[in-house]
């Protein structure tokens, strides 16, 4: 197992603080830029203004959401946590993709997740629940998942699994928008993008986990992220995905986005001391031809706000 270099990760982090010198070859290596895909690295105070500043840089949410659309909101719920413990999405990140989304005319909005603890209380204390109640809008609905409403599909190309139970909310929407939390993982190395869509799957995920990084190309097969927006706020740097001390969380006040998973991916891995290929499952994805991988062709647009 890849483990993260505490002394790589500050290196990383570095790069992103304003004012900060760093060699040349350090931002070459980190940020090359190329004519691929766009990923924007928007970095500054307050997670709902950073993820609004992130897709604006993108062209909008307009550019990903259409009037009439039925639109799933996917972050990271997974854990019985406090916001400052870096195991869930921040829920002011949550509240201000959700009110885009809104606002580019979706008819519908879901939020949810499968946690692995309470899902009452995984809801409650991530403070995402609390958060989007404040949105006083009928076509928002958050749920809790109904483990009768998942569908067996069959996964196109699968290497590893020919098919697989995906919640029919997902497979109904017109739009899936992945909101993961950046963190240390035991068995995958990072939890990012492509691993977050392991809460909309059904059966027995803990199968999953034995062979990780060969499974989860497989499942981005068939549950696809229309935009990643990668929370790194703060993040967990040991100890995840679950967490639980506070000084194994590091701010780092960023959020990176892209319609191209793997590339939103990969560019977070940087911000570990890591790149693709010390997470293989990010590898991986590239060779099952699901984006791109190699950050010498990722065109990474650095937004201060």
């Amino acid at each position: 197992m890849t483990q993260i270099n505490r002394r790589e990760f500050m290196k990383a982090a570095a790069i992103l603080g304003a004012g900060v010198v760093v060699s040349p070859g350090m931002i070459d290596k980190a940020w090359a830029g190329g004519d691929g895909p766009v990923v924007v690295m928007a970095k500054g105070e307050g997670p709902g203004r950073l993820a609004r500043a992130a897709v604006a840089a993108l062209g909008g949410m307009a550019s990903f959401v259409k009037k009439g659309e039925t639109v799933v909101v996917k972050p990271n719920i997974g854990w019985d946590r406090k916001p400052e413990f870096a195991a869930n999405t921040h829920p002011e990140l949550v509240r201000e993709v959700v009110l885009m989304c809104l606002e580019a005319g979706a008819a519908k909005v879901k939020v949810f997740d499968r946690p692995c603890n309470d899902p009452r209380r995984c809801y409650t204390n991530s403070g995402i629940a609390p958060a989007l109640a404040e949105i006083k809008d009928t076509r928002l609905e958050v749920s809790y998942i109904d483990e009768r409403r998942f569908k067996d599909v069959v996964v196109p190309g699968g290497k590893l699994i020919t098919n697989w139970p995906v919640y029919e909310d997902v497979l109904g929407a017109d739009k899936l928008i992945n909101l993961p939390i950046a963190k240390h993982h035991n068995a995958a190395v990072l939890t990012l993008g492509m691993k977050n869509v392991m809460g909309v799957i059904g059966g027995n995920r803990a199968v999953l986990h034995k062979n990780i990084h060969e499974y989860l190309p497989d499942l981005n097969k068939v549950v696809k992220s229309h935009l990643t927006i990668v929370d790194a706020t703060r993040v967990l740097v040991a100890n995840g995905p679950q967490g639980g001390r506070l000084e194994d969380v590091k701010v780092l006040n960023t959020v990176v986005a892209g319609a191209d998973i793997v590339a939103a991916d990969s560019v977070a891995c940087t911000l570990f001391g890591l790149g693709p290929k010390d997470v293989r499952y990010v590898q991986l994805a590239q060779e099952h031809g699901l984006g791109i991988a190699d950050l010498s062709r990722i065109n990474v647009k650095k937004v201060a706000v």
